[in-house]
C-alpha cells in the first residue's frame, strides 16, 4: 500500500437479475445474433468509503449469444455508470485503482470466465483520476460478469473496492504591492 493511499470498500444492498431479451425488429445484421439485457435490482446504490461518496447507476448485464445454438458470442458484463466525489473539505484524491467482486449466497467471491474473483479497472479518462474537495468525476462501467451469476441465480452482493491517495488541500495566498503609473506616451 502507498504511504498516503487508502482502501474502501462498499458491499450494495442485495441484488436480483432480470432478463430481457432482443426482440423484433432488429436488423438484418444481428439475425444470427441475440443481445440479452439483465436488469439489475436496485439499479443504483448510493457508495461511501473514507472520504470517498458517491453513487453507482444504470446497473445492468448485457450478454451476446448466437441464436441458433444459443452459443455465448460476448461473455456477459456489468454496465453502468459510477459517480464519485470527495466528501472532504481539506483533501485531495487521486483515485488509483477499482476492483469489483460478485458475491454469492453464502458471501464467496464468484469466478468470472478465466478464474479470477474479481475484475479490476482504472479511471481512464485525462482528469478525472483527481479529485478536489467537492469535486465529481463519472466512470463508465463496463466489466466483466460472472457467467454462473446468470445461470444459478446465486448473486446476492457487490463488492466494490477504491484505492485512492489523499492528499491535503491547502490554498495559499499571496500578497504584494503594485501602483499604476501615467499612461505612456504622457509627458
Amino acid at each position: 500500500m502507498l504511504d498516503g493511499e487508502r482502501r474502501g470498500w462498499v458491499a450494495t444492498p442485495a441484488i436480483s437479475v432480470e432478463a430481457f431479451s432482443g426482440g423484433p425488429g432488429l436488423s438484418p445484421a444481428s439475425v444470427a445474433l441475440e443481445g440479452t439485457t439483465y436488469a439489475v435490482t436496485p439499479a443504483a446504490v448510493e457508495v461511501h468509503a473514507g472520504i470517498i461518496a458517491g453513487e453507482i447507476t444504470g446497473m445492468r448485464v448485457v450478454q451476446r449469444v448466437e441464436r441458433s445454438s444459443d452459443r455465448l458470442i460476448s461473455p456477459p458484463r456489468l454496465m453502468g455508470a459510477l459517480r464519485l466525489w470527495s466528501s472532504s473539505e481539506t483533501h485531495s484524491v487521486r483515485l488509483v485503482v477499482a476492483k469489483i467482486q460478485y458475491l454469492d449466497d453464502q458471501s464467496r467471491p464468484m469466478k468470472l470466465e478465466d478464474s479470477r474473483i474479481e475484475e479490476t479497472f482504472r479511471f481512464a479518462t485525462y482528469g478525472s483520476e483527481w479529485l478536489d474537495p467537492g469535486q465529481k468525476a463519472i466512470q463508465a462501467l463496463n466489466v466483466a460478469f460472472p457467467v454462473e451469476a446468470l445461470t444459478a441465480r446465486k448473486l446476492t452482493r457487490l463488492r466494490l473496492e477504491i484505492g485512492y491517495v489523499s492528499s491535503p488541500y491547502r490554498e495559499e495566498m499571496f500578497s504584494f504591492s503594485v501602483s499604476i503609473g501615467n499612461p505612456q506616451g504622457e509627458k
